[in-house]
């Protein structure tokens, strides 16, 4: 029943745009912030934050927006960030999650990390809308997005000085396992996503844990950041 309440709250659409923003962001969010963003009023928008972390879809805390300490640095701020609780409705119920946990376990047992990669490779192939690589990191943001990692891209100086962009991605659709069981799921995932972009083409997945954030990024391998 908390799941499908949280889930329910939702349903109101101001509510549903300030949550959105927010998790969006990947970091905290004032009132004014989100305010703005969703087109409201800073006291409704102060509203609906509260109702959503009563819901338990955000965590909230308080901070100093300007950065400032100490006397006449003015009072902490209600900020808000994503709640990493994860919230998932089955009718009638179902329990993939343990089910997923199992398999892992035995496969991790039975030292199936490879046959399990080459699965999720092909898996991959197949999820691909062309036979041929995925061309540019923003068509690959597309693709991931369609698939629930909350792409975004970030920029970062390579060995040659070379502005490179890295894609990183907010949500591991595979958290919950990936926390038991990190090598196994993370392996899988990066063998899964190598499928999807393919691996003769101009873009390269490839390992680089952040923590909150999944274990795969996505490069442009003509200009490696290594």
């Amino acid at each position: 029943m908390e799941d499908i309440d949280a889930i329910a709250a939702l349903q109101d659409p101001v509510r549903r745009r300030l949550y959105e923003y927010v998790a969006a962001q990947g970091r905290e969010v004032g009132r004014n912030e989100a305010a703005e963003a969703a087109g409201v009023t800073r006291t409704l928008a102060a509203h609906h934050l509260e109702r959503l972390t009563e819901a338990g879809l955000l965590e909230s805390g308080s901070r100093r927006l300007t950065g400032r300490s100490g006397p006449g640095a003015g009072r902490p701020a209600k900020v808000y960030t994503r709640a990493r609780a994860e919230r998932a409705v089955s009718l009638p119920a179902r329990d993939y999650r343990t089910a997923a946990e199992l398999l892992a376990e035995a496969a991790e047992q039975a030292g199936l990390d490879a046959g399990l990669c080459a699965a999720a490779r092909r898996r991959g192939e197949t999820l691909r809308d062309s036979a041929a690589p995925c061309g540019s990191l923003e068509q690959a943001m597309e693709m991931l997005a369609a698939r629930g990692y909350e792409p975004h891209l970030e920029g970062a100086e390579g060995a040659t000085g070379a502005a490179a962009r890295v894609v990183r991605m907010r949500n591991c659709p595979f958290h919950a396992v990936a926390e038991r069981f990190p090598p196994l799921v993370c392996g899988m995932n990066l063998a899964l996503l190598e499928g999807l972009l393919g691996t003769d083409g101009p873009l390269r997945a490839r390992m680089d844990a952040r923590p909150g954030e999944c274990c795969v990024v996505v490069d442009d391998s003509k200009n490696n950041i290594d």
